[in-house]
């Protein structure tokens, strides 16, 4: 079962987009330990240093869909801002999502055409006279990806594969955003009232909610007590 998911600040400040480097922090720790396979397939910085935008992830694994009932939805951090000191707000919310409709990102190496030439140097001085650059494209989506690292033609070859996968995942993702955007803005301000998780300080502890049934069973320990106390 192979699911994407992205951990998103949506339109969010600075303060959200170091919570999603957080929470990413976090969520592959749980990962791994669910022994979960993994890919981060996109990322989009925040705009300070340790901070994101976004983190798109690959999850290959049995009962994901288990494992994520902890997890999808917004996420809540409880904490005072360490880039405006002044700032009153103390609650942050963050946005976990399935990108459905894009279940599996297909990449099939054997599409890749390669086109063989010389090195350049500045200025587009031919520097190499055997053709060891390379440039790929791939047709499906018209990506394509220049490479010269390497006085190796083999080696730039299998450097442009990687780069090229690279960019026709991230090509795959940014479309499916557009498309997505408006419809996570929603959900991030559907369900602030109800995250799914909660973190607190500057440490991100986790905040364990007292289960249920304990606040039951004392409730009802207390009535029989006064039921008894009623009857003496």
């Amino acid at each position: 079962m192979d699911k994407i998911i992205q951990i998103t600040s949506g339109r969010g400040p600075l303060e959200c987009q170091w919570v999603v480097a957080k929470v990413l922090k976090v969520f592959l720790e749980e990962v791994k330990q669910n022994k979960i396979d993994y890919e981060i397939i996109h990322r989009e910085n925040g705009d300070e240093n340790l901070t994101l935008k976004s983190a798109t992830l690959l999850l290959k694994g049995k009962d994901l869909n288990e494992f994520l009932k902890s997890w999808l939805g917004s996420i809540l951090w409880i904490g005072k801002s360490t880039f405006r000191k002044f700032h009153k707000r103390s609650n942050w919310f963050i946005g976990i999502f399935e990108l459905e409709g894009l279940e599996k990102i297909e990449f099939n190496e054997k599409e890749i055409q390669f086109q063989t030439m010389r090195s350049q140097g500045s200025g587009g001085q031919n520097v190499n006279k055997v053709e060891t650059a390379v440039r790929a494209t791939y047709p499906r989506t018209g990506q394509s990806v220049f490479v010269q690292d390497s006085r190796s033609q083999l080696e730039n070859k299998k450097i442009s594969i990687i780069r090229l996968k690279e960019k026709v995942m991230e090509f795959h993702i940014q479309q499916l955003e557009k498309q997505l955007q408006e419809t996570w803005n929603n959900h991030l301000n559907v369900q602030r009232g109800n995250p799914i998780r909660t973190f607190s300080g500057s440490d991100f502890k986790k905040n364990h909610q007292e289960k249920s049934f304990k606040k039951e069973r004392n409730q009802l320990k207390n009535e029989l007590k006064n039921y008894r106390n009623d009857l003496n």
